[in-house]
């Protein structure tokens, strides 16, 4: 994946982009808006009078916004620009971009703003591969507003696009024909919403928890600083010092996921593009490195991880009784299990990390109620390491994959399947320990 994408998160609402703000999603730059393990933009192009924008600079203000100043055209060390245009955008709860366009000169001029938009509708996991939408994409305008959807059988999904201002609306984008006084300046504020809709048309977040999705920047900046207030305070002599662990703080709480099953109780995610999901090996660890400073992160990743613990013999998903999940995901592939992830347990070394986390948990804070709250989680795991972990009776924990088509070869932290090999390159036999 290109390290010179721009990226603003909410969670698992996120957004991929190039250096001015366009999204042109390819297999080997899987760019776009993504939310619920699904991509809803795979095309955002702005041009102005058909000419393609170039970045002058850019300001990332927090995990969530960011401003892009751009001009027409290809930009020059002395730019003289008539015309240039401001590009704010922020992710919460869905995506949104302010654009004010700026005519530097003394006349009245007049512009084409055009918002080309696409979308594919791709599994988040299968973003970085060359896939045919199996169901059926469709595109409208209506209210003013453009859809752009997905249906395969019972699942729906749909991009809805809309504008303050008055636009032409088509099947490809909006087209804005403005007219600027002199040193004057035109806005407007462009809606993306992408929905996971029921057959009854009702989004299923909303249906699940109605009015606890976040809705607007004040509210993810007031919740920033509370996270920020409720860390440990440091003061030193030395400033980058503190810049440091302040920027690191922020960046913790950038990774924070609601999972619909616990909205009010964010645990860590693994990072973007490919892991903004419910997994059980990265929000452990990060957990258990947090605990001095926001031990919170532990209990709501005690509390996922074990309303989620295996509980059958599932060889799809290899699962077993009192195992950890590997990752949890939403997309089509899952819904109609071609891939196992709903959930998938595939990793040998969660379980045991799980009641690490809860006992360190309790050593950093004194807090028994927790380890009494998750005794049964634990007992469940401790017995998942003796009985299924240990394949061979020897002490160890071992794993091979039961599921042969889709399951991961290797369920340690390397997973690749070529990743654990002798020194001449040869790969050992299962099962692995």
């Amino acid at each position: 994946m290109k390290s010179d994408l721009v990226m603003i998160l909410d969670g698992n609402i996120f957004v991929l982009s190039d250096g001015s703000g366009d999204i042109e999603a390819k297999p080997a730059v899987p760019c776009g808006f993504f939310s619920f393990d699904t991509r809803f933009l795979s095309l955002w192009r702005l041009t102005v009078d058909g000419e393609r924008v170039s970045t002058l600079a850019m300001d990332d203000r927090s995990y969530f916004e960011v401003r892009f100043f751009l001009v027409p055209g290809a930009p020059t060390h002395y730019v003289d620009a008539k015309v240039s245009v401001i590009r704010e955008r922020s992710v919460a709860g869905s995506f949104e971009e302010r654009l004010t366009v700026l005519n530097h000169s003394g006349e009245t001029a007049e512009f084409t703003i055009r918002v080309d938009a696409d979308c594919d509708f791709i599994p988040l996991i299968m973003a970085g591969e060359e896939s045919t939408p199996v169901g059926r994409l469709y595109r409208r305008v209506e209210d003013g507003r453009l859809h752009l959807g997905y249906q395969r059988e019972k699942l729906w999904r749909e991009t809805v696009i809309s504008t303050t201002e008055p636009a032409q609306v088509d099947e490809h984008g909006l087209t804005h024909h403005i007219r600027i006084g002199p040193h004057g300046k035109w806005t407007t504020t462009l809606h993306v919403r992408g929905l996971v809709l029921r057959p009854d048309g009702e989004d299923v977040r909303e249906h699940v928890h109605p009015g606890r999705r976040r809705h607007d920047r004040s509210e993810l900046q007031r919740d920033l600083q509370q996270w920020l207030g409720r860390a440990p305070q440091l003061a030193c002599d030395w400033e980058p010092l503190e810049q440091t662990y302040r920027r690191s703080l922020v960046d913790l709480a950038a990774l924070r996921y609601s999972p619909l099953t616990l909205p009010a109780e964010p645990m860590p995610a693994a990072g973007l593009p490919w892991n903004a999901t419910l997994t059980g090996r990265d929000p452990i660890l990060t957990s258990l490195q947090a605990l001095p400073f926001a031990p919170e992160l532990a209990v709501a990743t005690l509390r996922m991880l074990g309303i989620d613990q295996g509980a059958v013999l599932d060889d799809f998903r290899d699962e077993e009784p009192g195992k950890i999940l590997r990752e949890f995901r939403y997309g089509e592939t899952v819904a109609f299990e071609e891939r196992p992830q709903s959930p998938y347990y595939g990793a040998a070394d969660t379980t045991p990390l799980y009641v690490v986390l809860l006992d360190e948990y309790e050593r950093w804070t004194g807090d028994a109620a927790v380890v009494h709250e998750f005794e049964a989680e634990a007992r469940a795991a401790l017995h998942w390491i003796d009985e299924y972990g240990d394949l061979m009776g020897d002490g160890y924990v071992w794993y091979q994959r039961r599921n042969e088509e889709t399951g991961l070869e290797n369920q340690c932290w390397k997973e690749a399947w070529n990743s654990i090999s002798f020194r001449d390159g040869r790969l050992p036999s299962l099962p692995r320990a």
